[in-house]
């Protein structure tokens, strides 16, 4: 590569003078100089010290009449254009692609130049697309400019790996610029027929960019941000409630007529909850949008009291199970449409379950009956037998596993399982019901294995529980019924988050059970580490004290000589310590090696002091951070939050709660029917014509659906370009508007001199002025510094040999 600069040409005097004609808004001197060029010497494309051409000047100060006199002396444009990009010049932009076509045709779109202010990558409209500006983006756009899109990141083609390969930098640059541009409010609005929805992808796209190339994880977070604030500016525009509904409720995928009460579905919002975009979510107009879905059918339910509200919720959770069979019963009837609306839905579902905890209570309290206040059960005839049978309340846990697990597969089937198990709580449903399973299993296995005893007469069978194996399926069932038994209670907190006050608080346990995870992952590497080296101290000593306490010695068999045993041992001790249970006597010697007794509590002591010190307090700070960060948006998270679960239940279907979802109703049979029906008929002439009946229906649905989408989304556009365009009163008064004033001034008083010296008046000789700028006095001292001696430079910098 050839690192020695081109040294710029001298400049003459001729050229110097037009040049200074150009800069200083002379309009008759700079046209005359241009069409006396060839007799005066002059270069019309000639630079300044800064690098500058005639054009480009004249494109700085806006100067049109300059721009096009030069445009017809067929100058050298260069990278003209982007420098009117850049200073938002639309009359330079419009005059330099007309000439660009005049000159070279509809091939001008690949006209390549060199450039020293703007790097390969950058083409005009990626530049227009970074200033934001919708005249000029439009411009572009109608003049058949296109954007490709990035490949993607982990992309193996020829053109990804020779720029990864030669230029790292320079080809993550231009995949930023690309996106930068991409997301650009305006070139959204013109470029796409659904703003929103690619306002969405793009923001998801660079939220997962920010992840896979951590260099540059602010700027592509930057950049989602303001996908996601377009969406909501365009939300902002909406100026009644059709609007909001034709944005919220389309869906160019479902061949339903959104038209139709039934089939407002808020398939948009959905998406929007997919892709995370809480801002939107939470946005006013969605969240009133939402509410009013939420209480549909309710009437003034919202306007009542707090104790009438109370009083209507606990009567219809009261009553969910008569309310339930109702609807299996006679789904159409009054009740029946009552449970299907979305707030009766929850309280019959969150009924259902607080009755489900109410059985678990019974049982981790043994109690055998529901109805123990009406007939007590003598607490004398228990007796705990190895394969017992189920007792009513077990029954009734089975038949509540089983629906909660059969609204588990319906959810899995409506959402497909990617979607499922994104959802953290889907997760924790998962692992509870998969506990209740195995141990309703193992029940069933220890009853058999029992069964079969006693058909042999063995007396295990009848063995009380202290004689039971540490491993009887019995005491495994138990371990597993307790720890789905937490589970289960813990599900409350996802109630918890329709409440304004507990919500966020829910939204915080979230994050901070994040943070334990990545602390848990540092601090068992820390105990793993001292684990290993107290084990090699204290192995021998530990095999000593349990071969003493076989041969009789009774001081050896303290339990306290167990604690550095082994690998195990050690890493509970270790663990426990961190809660202060174990006291530093375990690492006591009776052997007289002090070094090693001493070694061995340095090391306890150092690990107490990382363990609790250092990472604790680091925990409590990640924690405090992560409620920090939910606390200065708690309204937005917790907004969030709340509309996924009000979502939820918005969806048709799963309307009866467990357990009485796991029994076949009417409706069940009749579709099931109405199904195989429609299988057996499928090739039937009179099908076949239904069936393309309902195909030119459904075109004719998504074709009115589109049209109807169209026309508010384009008024939401032109509502949102006419804000953006409005002057904003507290705008103040930059360096570029003074600068454009001196200009006017400038060409006015030269026009005003050629005017008086067109009719006979006697006018001064005015000489260029000096550069007053000092950034222009900045870049001339350094352009001569630099033009001086480039060899000598270079020598300097042992960048070429002597």
């Amino acid at each position: 590569m050839d690192l020695k600069p081109k040294k710029q040409k001298e400049l003459n005097n001729e050229e110097r003078m037009f040049l200074g004609a150009v800069e200083k808004g002379d309009v008759a001197g700079a046209k005359r100089a241009l069409s006396e060029a060839t007799e005066r010497h002059i270069n019309k494309s000639c630079k300044d010290s800064l690098g500058r051409s005639a054009l480009v000047i004249a494109i700085e100060n806006e100067n049109g009449e300059l721009v096009e006199s030069l445009l017809a002396a067929d100058v050298e444009l260069e990278d003209a254009l982007l420098y009117a990009i850049r200073e938002e010049y639309v009359e330079a932009v419009e005059m330099i692609l007309t000439h660009q076509l005049q000159k070279y045709g509809e091939d001008y779109l690949q006209t390549e130049f060199e450039s020293n202010t703007f790097t390969l990558d950058i083409t005009p409209i990626i530049l227009a697309g970074h200033i934001d500006n919708y005249e000029i983006i439009k411009m572009l756009l109608d003049r058949g400019y296109r954007i490709p899109r990035p490949h993607d990141l982990t992309c193996h083609c020829d053109d990804c790996l020779k720029g990864s390969t030669d230029d790292v930098l320079g080809h993550s640059r231009a995949r930023i610029n690309a996106y930068r541009a991409l997301a650009s409010p305006s070139l959204i609005a013109l470029s796409s027929k659904d703003p929103i929805l690619t306002a969405f992808e793009l923001s998801w796209e660079l939220r997962n960019l920010s992840e896979l190339e951590n260099e540059f994880k602010t700027e592509y977070q930057e950049l989602g941000k303001i996908c996601q604030q377009f969406s909501v500016d365009l939300l902002d525009e909406i100026r009644g409630s059709k609007e909001l509904e034709v944005i919220l409720n389309h869906d160019s995928r479902s061949p339903d007529d959104d038209q139709n009460k039934e089939n407002k579905k808020l398939n948009r919002l959905k998406l929007a909850i997919k892709y995370k975009q809480k801002r939107f979510v939470s946005h006013p107009n969605c969240q009133q949008l939402l509410a009013s879905k939420w209480y549909e059918g309710l009437g003034n339910f919202r306007r009542k009291p707090a104790i009438k509200q109370l009083t209507i919720a606990l009567t219809i959770c009261f009553l969910f199970p008569v309310l339930s069979m109702i609807y299996m019963v006679a789904p159409h009837s009054k009740f029946g449409k009552l449970c299907r609306k979305p707030f009766i839905k929850f309280l019959l579902h969150a009924a259902s379950y607080m009755s489900f905890l109410g059985l678990l209570i019974m049982v981790s309290q043994r109690i055998e009956n529901p109805l123990f206040f009406l007939f007590p059960f003598d607490e004398t005839k228990k007796k705990e037998l190895r394969g017992k049978p189920a007792t009513i309340v077990e029954m009734m846990i089975l038949c509540y596993v089983l629906g909660l697990i059969w609204s588990e597969i319906k959810q899995i089937w409506m959402q497909g399982a990617l979607e499922y198990i994104h959802d953290m709580w889907n997760i924790l449903d998962f692992v509870t019901n998969s506990l209740y399973m195995a141990t309703f299993t193992l029940r069933l296995l220890a009853f058999i294995e029992v069964y079969h005893e006693r058909a042999a007469n063995n007396p295990y069978a009848y063995e009380e529980r202290k004689h039971w194996d540490a491993y009887d399926p019995n005491l495994i069932a138990e371990a597993l019924f307790a720890g789905a038994n937490i589970f289960s209670s813990l599900k409350l907190i996802y109630i918890f988050t329709i409440n304004p006050h507990l919500g966020p608080l829910q939204i915080s346990l979230g994050r901070m059970v994040a943070d334990i995870v990545k602390f848990i992952s540092v601090y068992f590497l820390v105990l793993f580490s001292f684990a290993c080296g107290l084990n090699h101290l204290y192995w021998y000593y530990a095999a000593l004290r349990a071969e003493e306490c076989e041969a009789g010695v009774t001081h050896s068999c303290d339990i306290k000589y167990r604690s550095f045993a082994n690998l195990f041992e050690i890493l509970q001790s270790l663990y426990w310590a961190f809660y202060g249970l174990i006291e530093l006597d375990n690492a006591h010697l009776d052997e007289p090696h002090k070094l090693t007794e001493l070694v061995g509590k340095l090391m306890f002591g150092s690990y107490s002091m990382i363990a609790i010190i250092v990472l604790l307090n680091l925990l409590i700070a990640m924690m405090s951070l992560s409620y920090q960060m939910i606390s200065s948006q708690a309204d937005e998270e917790w907004k969030f939050a709340r509309s996924r679960l009000w979502i939820s239940y918005f969806a048709e279907g799963a309307t009866v709660p467990p357990p009485f979802n796991i029994f076949p109703s009417p409706k069940s049979f009749t579709n099931t029917v109405a199904s195989v029906k429609n299988l057996l008929l499928a090739h039937t002439a009179e099908q076949k014509t239904a069936k393309w009946k309902n195909v030119r229906s459904t075109v004719s649905n998504i074709n009115k659906r589109e049209i109807r989408y169209q026309v508010v989304i384009r008024k939401l556009i032109s509502r949102y370009i006419m804000n953006k365009q409005r002057p904003q009163k507290d705008e103040i008064v930059s360096q570029d508007d003074v600068n454009e004033l001196k200009q006017d001034i400038s060409t006015f008083r030269f026009e005003l001199m050629q005017v008086l010296n067109s009719n006979g008046f006697e006018t001064p000789v005015i000489h260029q002025a000096k550069t007053s700028s000092k950034k222009d006095r900045m870049w001339k001292n350094l352009s001569v510094a630099t033009d001086t001696n480039p060899e000598q430079l270079l020598e300097e910098a042992g960048l070429i040999d002597e």
